[in-house]
């Protein structure tokens, strides 16, 4: 399979500049958040560029091709919420332990250094910030049983101009594990007030002109 994926001269002078996770993940912190104020938006990296947004997954997926340009594997994690928003993240590898690339609009569900020996240490390190911010009740319920290998899925989707819902689906309907055994749901405690405070914190509002 040729390394360009179709892709413009432009659109890879922009992507093989994200040559490591970091520059990946500056890169991803340095672009708006797409709220989807004309609609719900599953982009393709190539919109993704062109538009200059993103929300989660469409992140993901750019940070994936980045990856895969460098001959990395191209893998996502799928975190699953109870009630709320799932999150979508792009794993990495260094020296056999898991890091993840992450666009999110909150302080807490970024970056992470690749310091986790197993998925599940990767998932735990996400659990005690992904709560409601009207409750505070801790919802990351499941994440994927195994990472989602987009190289599996050919390369189309990372210049269709198509919303990417069948990948999404797909992506939800993969195996996933649960995080909390039943017996201990009730003793999760919820966020307290100056968590929940924190949990405010935002990086791009819906007001912003650029998202």
């Amino acid at each position: 399979m040729p390394t360009h994926f179709g892709l413009t001269p432009a659109e890879l002078k922009i992507l093989n500049r994200l040559s490591t996770p970091i520059k990946i993940q500056n890169y991803l912190d340095a672009v708006p958040m797409n709220w989807e104020k004309h609609g719900e938006t599953y982009m393709s990296p190539r919109r993704v560029l062109r538009e200059k947004k993103m929300h989660c997954l469409e992140g993901a997926l750019l940070a994936a091709t980045a990856l895969w340009l460098q001959h990395e594997p191209a893998l996502l994690l799928d975190l699953r919420a109870k009630g709320d928003d799932d999150h979508v993240v792009t794993l990495y590898k260094r020296h056999g332990y898991w890091g993840a690339i992450s666009k999110t609009n909150h302080a807490s569900l970024r970056f992470r250094d690749p310091i986790y020996k197993t998925l599940r240490e990767l998932v735990l390190s996400y659990f005690h910030e992904y709560f409601s911010d009207t409750t505070g009740k801790k919802v990351l319920h499941d994440y994927s049983s195994k990472p989602f290998n987009l190289k599996t899925r050919g390369s189309a989707w990372i210049t269709t101009e198509e919303n990417l819902f069948s990948l999404v689906t797909a992506i939800d309907e993969a195996a996933h594990t649960k995080i909390v055994p039943d017996n201990n749901l009730r003793f999760i405690r919820q966020a307290d007030t100056m968590e929940r405070r924190a949990g405010l914190l935002r990086e791009w509002t819906r007001s912003n002109p650029l998202t």
